[in-house]
């Protein structure tokens, strides 16, 4: 068995752990990362191999979350475990869309949109909505912020609201905690179907490679008036029935087609999976916490950055 390879697939894990969270693209990373680092492998397994090496993040979503997303927790009250199963209706709700979309759309976009430049493209386009969002949200929160406080709503008109509150010393909120505190669904028991299946409907967005499956639910869920936290966590639950269905759709093609697996191939694609697993535990703790304080102009940025990259490497390389 060659370690070399098997070094290489712990890189493509740790990659996949980290991009696949955080919205800047999980394909694009690992676009730049196979022109320096290629697998040894056929391209039916390595085809396969970006997909199923999702499933080592998944499983990281369900520990991480065990406890949420588990509807026969004894430590639950009868009503807390109604909402557990409620939250997953809602889960599987807003992944029909892009499940009736995706699926009989996969072999053409696999064909016809795996192109470096239509990755870059989604890459910068979907990091300037990014910084468009998080400012405007910005921009009402300095002006709710500048407000005299006042009593709450009467017919006098718009008020302060009571998040930047002077009655409330001990939030201290900076403009970023202010715009998230100034939205409708604080948490995610606040979510309801309808908004649920709105940001379901922004993830169709993510058949596009670049987009970013995250991105696009977190965008979703931005302009549909979910918190950060909100929408972060409701993101992850969304990946499970989405990556657990693309994992096992590209396993049935892949066998389909007459393959199997070799020893080198098994140890590889378990390598792959294991450290995502790992990373992803990391990557998920990184989000949840950075996103109580911060917005998300940074990934904006970031994804800019990256696809200015992947636009000049591969024209350099095609000249």
């Amino acid at each position: 068995m060659d370690l070399l390879e098997l070094l290489k697939a712990a890189a493509y894990g740790m990659v996949e752990g980290i991009t696949e969270w955080l919205p800047v693209s999980s394909t694009g990373h690992m676009l730049l990362l196979e022109q320096f680092m290629p697998l040894n492998v056929s391209k039916d397994f390595w085809d396969m191999f970006l997909v199923v090496i999702q499933l080592g993040a998944i499983i990281a979503v369900l520990v991480a979350f065990f406890h949420e997303l588990n509807p026969f927790s004894g430590a639950k009250s009868a009503g807390e475990r109604r909402s557990t199963w409620m939250l997953w209706g809602k889960t599987i709700v807003a992944c029909i869309p892009a499940a009736m979309v995706g699926l009989p759309l996969d072999n053409w976009i696999e064909d016809h949109l795996g192109s470096p430049f239509v990755i870059a493209a989604a890459l910068i386009v979907y990091g300037i909505v990014f910084i468009v969002i998080e400012s405007m949200r910005e921009r009402r929160a300095r002006r709710l912020m500048a407000m005299p406080v006042t009593a709450p709503a009467t017919a006098a008109g718009p008020y302060r609201p009571r998040h930047f509150s002077s009655a409330a010393p001990q939030q201290k909120l900076t403009v970023s905690q202010a715009a998230d505190a100034d939205v409708r669904i604080q948490d995610i028991d606040d979510l309801d179907w309808r908004t649920a299946l709105g940001i379901g409907l922004f993830q169709v967005l993510s058949i596009v490679p670049g987009t970013s499956r995250s991105g696009s639910t977190i965008i979703g869920g931005l302009i549909l008036g979910c918190s950060r936290t909100v929408v972060a966590q409701f993101t992850f639950y969304l990946a499970i029935p989405v990556m657990v269905g693309a994992s096992g759709l590209r396993l049935v093609k892949y066998f389909l087609k007459g393959n199997t697996f070799t020893t080198p191939e098994a140890a590889i694609l378990l390598t792959g999976c294991i450290v995502a697993f790992l990373v992803s535990l990391a990557a998920i703790r990184f989000l949840m916490g950075f996103v109580k304080k911060h917005d998300f102009k940074p990934f904006g940025w970031y994804r800019i950055a990256l696809g200015v990259v992947v636009i000049a490497y591969f024209a350099l390389v095609a000249a």
